[in-house]
């Protein structure tokens, strides 16, 4: 259900663009062009329009056309107005409501098949194509302006026929981007010497490239206001999202993509993309356009989760992504021979040669109309299908199902393997092309080993209870969120229950299958599974286009049970969009209060108090109502702003004395290492702190060569990518501009961490009583200081020599796996004694023999030899006993090695503490004596 509110906002600008339209439907004015609104035609050489100014244009060509309505969805990360185009036929436009609640209707799937028709038949296809997501990828906004110019220009037959039938949605993704960018490209008054290069920040205020990885999780308000307008408002039946580049030697990949898809969604998601890419596959042939090369002409498949049109496919919806060359200075198109021989994947191989922006623009026009074309032809076709996979995913979750997995195909082999008398190593040699069972003598034997795969434990739950009475409960509500922000049905119980035989308290929440996203719904609640994907047998493996595993509810840490049968309650939908952290619940009783580490919102809370000036102290040892790594507050604090406190945030507050040896804190003083041109890993750790209530100040590669951090900062963290591996004297290979080529105020930031120079201060730093954690590869650091730290991924040579696994052995893209915690240790306090880690091709560490006595120690560890809970990790075996997270002295100091990525995309919430409490452990820790 959409919440009332969201309709009801959204009914009111639908019929005020119908009733704005209606005063003007009569006939179009004279349009403005592009070469009249910038002095030149769109994908000109050298000249790059704003955002600002496709803005001023939109609005412009609204107040003159009957085909477009310029709308707001919201406002970016720094302020400014989001806008979306909507363009059809005048009627369409009046009757835009009609339309909208049309396509809403039958995404959700619960009509019967006559009304289906019935609405299919009246209604319009609903076309989301986007632009300048990633804002240096120039081509994306360009090529939006011109489509939108296009279509309310243009009158031949195709275009009026589109505009009846079609009702699109063109939206800028990104405003802040193109903005940052454009004005960065322009900067120069000379046209021949303006570059892309040495744009000085992130293109997104936080995450920059990753807000195309940020869909199902939905943290950015400009995602936000896109999964609003796709997943709650319009819910369109194609999600065209333009990036750049084009694999090298052509100039655009297209879809169909290569395989594997994700089980997880209809089938005829799939064939609906080969439909689409066909089309536009033969328009790009028809229009003598070559060199648009598809499937596995690139890596881009449709496994992954999280993406722009990726999250859409979870969604019923065919989610389409081309990547084109072009850039507005004159480039080339790549001589690669092999990309000169026709193949299904490259039909018409384009040569060598000079290639202008424009010519981008035309590509992109091409594609466009192809999809609009076929959604014009095909509208009824395409809305009946969104209705008819939204059916059956809700018929789906009432009924046992069982979606098959690569390791239920792999016990079934080695159980017929067993049965065969067959090695376990020949188990797939019982298989035969085809899936059939090399021998099956008759029917029945291959019924009995159908049945192998239906298994009555391995069903898909008819859907998923989240506890109320688990320790972090707040967090799981953030969970919800992200469900909900992505559409899904989320209950709340409003009085105890039970299920299967276990009692639930009221505030529990139940997601069902049975709803028309519960490809979505499995996707978040369970395990993925990716299939070996070699290139060749006992080959190097095909990297994912994105991780392999994901699974939401694993990585921010949700308590949730499966239930396997139907089942129902005193359950009424959550109709927030944020919804309401649970109560807050203070003890009764004097002495001071007592928050418990195993709530993130804990730290938000000591962030907040501290800011105020009160006092808090970080229990050091369990004493009566505290845990080690509880906090105590001084009783002064008065019990009504403990109670808003712990309400705005849904903590547990108990009361209490202050327990022997607990330690007084002092606001934090942070460093967060940060570059020149913005690292994504900092940026999101910077929403991270903000989120969270964290003081901060960005750190860059001058003030670290400068050297006494001491006096300024308590703690430096440095994030994945910020600390080099082996080269003594560069850093970590980004680009840096020439400082005179840059204003003054940026001149400060040009440089990266050196072995060299920067680890000596680093170490001075640690000597001197600081504390520094490291993420990922700058766990490095380890190294340099001459800690007794090895990988553990690595074997012997032909020559003796060490070396690091190669592929064909370990592989672990992107992938959620186990590790043992020591929960005793500070910097996992509050954590249970297991936890799910994003493993991204990860450091793993080996201590020294002599680690213990220079007070070197692990915290965390991989037991087990198949640690994998959701993803791909070939050779896991490998991992056993190696360490994830470390803790080291350095002198008065405290170094933290996370190999694991404990901050990923701000998803791993049941990480989050590892972050925070090594934070915190550097104004609590006891004096060194």
């Amino acid at each position: 259900m959409i919440p009332s509110t969201i309709r009801r906002g959204a009914s009111a600008a639908v019929v005020a663009l119908a009733l704005a339209g209606a005063a003007r439907a009569a006939a179009q004015q004279t349009l403005t062009t592009p070469e009249q609104q910038f002095g030149h035609q769109i994908g000109a050489d050298y000249v790059l329009p704003n955002y600002q100014q496709l803005v001023e244009y939109w609005r412009k060509l609204d107040g003159q056309s009957d085909r477009m309505r310029v709308m707001s969805i919201g406002r970016t990360a720094e302020g400014r107005e989001q806008v979306m185009a909507i363009v059809s036929s005048p009627q369409n436009l009046r009757d835009a409501e009609r339309y909208r609640d049309i396509s809403r209707t039958l995404a959700m799937g619960r009509v019967d098949s006559t009304t289906a028709a019935r609405l299919a038949a009246d209604g319009k296809a609903i076309v989301w194509i986007d632009g300048g997501l990633h804002a240096s990828e120039v081509l994306g906004a360009q090529q939006l302006m011109e489509t939108v110019w296009q279509l309310i220009s243009r009158d031949d037959a195709e275009t009026r026929r589109i505009l009846d039938d079609v009702i699109i949605l063109a939206v800028h993704a990104n405003p802040d981007g193109m903005e940052l960018v454009s004005n960065w490209y322009t900067r120069n008054p000379n046209p021949q010497q303006r570059t892309m290069a040495g744009i000085p920040r992130l293109y997104q205020k936080y995450i920059g490239h990753d807000n195309n990885r940020d869909f199902y999780a939905s943290t950015q308000p400009e995602t936000e206001n896109m999964n609003r307008v796709m997943y709650h408002e319009w819910l369109p039946q194609i999600v065209y999202n333009h990036h750049q580049t084009g694999p090298t030697g052509t100039v655009m990949f297209a879809p169909p993509f290569r395989d594997p898809f994700n089980f997880n969604y209809d089938p005829l998601i799939v064939s609906g993309i080969d439909m689409v890419g066909a089309a536009m596959q033969n328009r790009f042939l028809a229009e003598d356009k070559p060199g648009v090369t598809q499937r596995k002409g690139s890596n881009y498949s449709t496994w992954w989760n999280g993406g722009l049109r990726t999250t859409a496919y979870f969604h019923n919806m065919i989610g389409l992504l081309t990547e084109t060359i072009g850039n507005p200075t004159p480039m080339d198109v790549a001589f690669v021979p092999a990309r000169q021989i026709p193949s299904g994947d490259l039909p018409s191989p384009v040569a060598p040669q000079q290639w202008h922006f424009r010519r981008s623009i035309d590509y992109s026009i091409t594609a466009n109309y192809a999809v609009l074309d076929y959604a014009s032809r095909y509208r009824q076709t395409l809305l009946t299908n969104m209705w008819r996979m939204a059916r059956n995913s809700v018929q789906r979750g009432q009924r046992d199902e069982w979606t098959v997995m690569p390791r239920h195909v792999d016990s079934v082999r080695a159980a017929i393997a067993a049965e065969r008398g067959a090695a376990p190593g020949e188990a797939n040699a019982v298989m035969v092309s085809g899936g059939q069972f090399a021998g099956a003598a008759n029917p029945v034997e291959s019924a009995r080993y159908q049945a192998l795969l239906h298994r009555p434990e391995w069903r898909d739950a008819r859907g998923y209870v989240i506890p109320s009475d688990q320790a972090d409960f707040a967090t799981a509500g953030k969970f919800i969120d992200a469900l909900r922000e992505n559409g899904v049905e989320v209950q709340r119980a409003t009085a105890p229950f039970t299920v299967a035989g276990k009692r639930y308290a009221a505030g529990s929440y139940v997601v069902m299958a049975a709803q028309p996203f519960r490809p979505h719904v499995m996707d978040m609640f369970e395990p993925q599974d990716h299939p070996n994907d070699f290139l060749y047998q006992g080959g190097p493996p095909i990297p994912p286009y994105d991780n392999a595993g994901w699974t939401l509810a694993y990585q921010m840490g949700v308590k949730f049970d499966r239930v396997l049968e139907g089942f129902s309650g005193p359950f009424q939908p959550v109709t927030e969009w944020n919804v309401p952290r649970p109560a807050g619940r203070v003890a009764s009783g004097s002495g001071g209060w007592i928050l418990t580490a195993r709530q993130n919102d804990a730290f938000t809370a000591v962030n907040r108090l501290l800011a105020s000036g009160q006092e808090v102290w970080r229990v050091r040892q369990a004493a009566r109502g505290a845990q080690a790594g509880d906090f105590w507050v001084s009783g002064s604090v008065p019990r009504a702003q403990v109670q808003a406190l712990a309400d705005s945030l849904g903590l547990t507050v108990g009361t209490g004395a202050r327990p022997s040896g607990a330690t007084r804190l002092r606001p934090l003083r942070i460093a967060l290492w940060d570059r020149y041109g913005g690292s994504m890993p900092s940026g999101w750790t910077r929403w991270i702190f903000e989120q969270f209530g964290f003081p901060y100040q960005q750190v860059f590669q001058q003030e670290l060569d400068a050297g006494n951090l001491n006096p300024k900062y308590d703690v430096i963290v440095f994030v994945d990518g910020a600390i080099p591996e082996r080269d003594p004297r560069g850093g970590t290979n980004a680009f840096m501009p020439d400082p005179a080529t840059l204003p003054a105020e940026l001149r400060t930031q040009v440089g990266n961490v050196t072995i060299e120079r920067t680890v000596p201060k680093i170490r001075e730093f640690l000597e001197n009583g600081g504390t520094v954690l490291t993420i990922g590869s700058s766990t490095a650091l380890a190294r340099h200081l001459g800690l007794p730290v090895e990988d553990a991924m690595v074997e012997a040579g032909q020559n003796g020599e060490q070396r690091h696994l190669p592929r064909e052995k370990f592989f672990i893209p992107g992938s959620l796996l186990q590790v043992r915690v020591d929960n005793t240790a500070p910097v996992a306090w509050g954590m249970e004694t297991q936890a799910d880690v994003m493993f991204d091709d990860s450091p793993v560490f080996r201590l020294g023999a002599d680690a213990a006595s220079r007070g070197v120690r692990r915290v965390a560890w991989y037991d087990s030899a198949t640690p994998l809970r959701s993803g791909w990790a070939w050779g896991q075996q490998y991992l056993q006993n190696g360490a994830a997270v470390v803790s080291a002295d350095v002198g008065r100091g405290t170094l933290y090695l996370f190999g694991p990525e404990i901050a990923f995309r701000a998803q791993p919430h049941g990480t989050f503490k590892l972050l925070f409490n090594g934070l915190y452990e550097s104004v609590s820790k006891p004096a060194v004596q």
